[in-house]
């Protein structure tokens, strides 16, 4: 029995009445997380190469997800990198979330009522 049978069989579906592959490769399926339920919001990993990604970035903290923003290609260009981290930083004021500097590579950038704690706290002796 393969594994498409035992699927179907768990699913209570007969593998003749479904293509498994056109399934899998359906448009739909490509952002499915089939492991896990949904969740209300998510981390999203950016790579911040153009500045059209400030956009995705604005839509993605729109949508509540915080977002951890990969600057190492962008810092080859450091008045166009200075340019987006600004207009993000406005952004995330006005829609009273947040923004830090984790590393030289990374920002984190939080939606709404998610603020950062940037003070290091010392470990206790």
């Amino acid at each position: 029995m393969s594994i498409y049978e035992k699927l179907g069989k768990v699913f209570g579906v007969s593998t003749k009445e479904i293509d498994v592959e056109e399934y899998m490769n359906a448009a739909e399926m490509e952002n499915v997380d089939v492991m896990h339920e949904p969740a209300d919001h998510y981390i999203k990993p950016v790579a911040l190469q153009t500045e059209s990604d400030a956009e995705l970035i604005k839509k993605e903290l729109g949508n509540n997800n915080i977002v951890l923003m990969n600057i190492a290609e962008m810092s080859k260009r450091p008045n166009t990198l200075k340019g987006i981290v600004d207009d993000l930083k406005a952004y995330t004021e006005k829609i009273d979330g947040d923004i830090a500097r984790i590393d030289d590579e990374k920002i984190l950038i939080t939606p709404k009522k998610i603020k950062i704690i940037k003070s290091k706290k010392t470990p206790a002796k």
